[in-house]
């Protein structure tokens, strides 16, 4: 796998893990976004990228927020796993923001990520090593490694932008020196910057584009673009470009006033589309309580 996507570029972009459906998963990527949506929630997705590829990304999170002290405070948690080739990161992340009432629709939010990340590289299990004794790939590595992020998230009711680093710590496979390759420097700290808008059409109809901008250290910058049409606050159906890499179709359906089931695909724009048959990406979200007098549908 290693070698494989060596031939269409250097390794040393992006690690932390990749959300079509970033516009409904902003916890993932933001702390600042804990208890915005002011009810207790439950969030799960799965991320298969890249399908019928050996060894291409699988990612899994489960995370749950909401606010607390008169919705001042957020607190949330996420388990995650990201799988790649021979690499696995399990872990867990706590998230606490504090939340400014600007006004009475206005709120600013600052929040801050403090976690812990189990990292095994089995490299024993790569494919054509050149001898059984290779240095660099005759043993396997684990180890446990603190992560920090932090970030800032403004919104209205028709309204939001945000910037984050999820991660402000190098780790992953730069803190082990003797994989002189390509890959040494696989976890340089990102940016995210996301900001989108609600569009009312009519009484049935709602439109809401938005953007998020990447910055990877070693990487080139990456946006997403998205625009999501709602109907009747029930169903959902949107596109999305993101460049140089894939155009992604998704559709979503809020089933309950609580339930709401999504559905990302992703087809491959780049070299890699030979190797593969897209991408795919489901999220659950349950929400158990909601402030009394509140809309029950949010969209961000």
């Amino acid at each position: 796998m290693l070698l494989l996507l060596s031939l269409f570029g250097d390794v040393s972009a992006q690690t932390e893990p990749m959300y079509s459906q970033y516009m409904f998963n902003m916890l993932s990527i933001n702390p600042a976004y804990a208890g915005n949506r002011e009810a207790l929630s439950l969030n799960t997705f799965h991320r298969s990228q890249w399908v019928g590829l050996p060894g291409a990304p699988r990612t899994t999170s489960v995370s749950i927020d909401g606010a607390i002290n008169d919705n001042r405070i957020g607190l949330g948690l996420q388990l995650y796993d990201d799988r790649l080739g021979v690499e696995r990161a399990t872990g867990a992340n706590t998230m606490v923001s504090a939340r400014i009432h600007l006004s009475d629709r206005a709120i600013l939010s600052g929040g801050l990520m403090v976690g812990m990340m189990n990292y095994r590289a089995n490299l024993m299990q790569v494919s054509n090593r050149i001898t059984q004794d290779d240095r660099v790939f005759g043993q396997n590595y684990e180890k446990w490694m603190p992560t920090v992020g932090a970030g800032i998230f403004y919104n209205t009711d028709h309204f939001y932008a945000g910037i984050s680093v999820p991660n402000v710590l190098r780790s992953r496979l730069s803190d082990f020196d003797v994989i002189a390759s390509g890959i040494q420097m696989a976890n340089d700290f990102h940016v995210f910057v996301n900001l989108g808008m609600m569009v009312n059409m009519g009484e049935d109809v709602k439109i809401k584009p938005s953007l998020m901008l990447k910055s990877a250290s070693g990487a080139p910058y990456e946006a997403d673009i998205n625009l999501n049409i709602w109907l009747k606050d029930m169903f959902g159906i949107g596109a999305s470009y993101r460049t140089g890499d894939a155009v992604i179709g998704m559709v979503e359906m809020q089933a309950s006033k609580q339930f709401r089931i999504g559905y990302a695909y992703d087809m491959t724009l780049s070299e890699l589309k030979a190797f593969n048959s897209g991408s795919h990406e489901l999220m659950l979200r349950f929400e158990f309580s909601r402030k009394q007098g509140y809309k029950s549908t949010r969209f961000f």
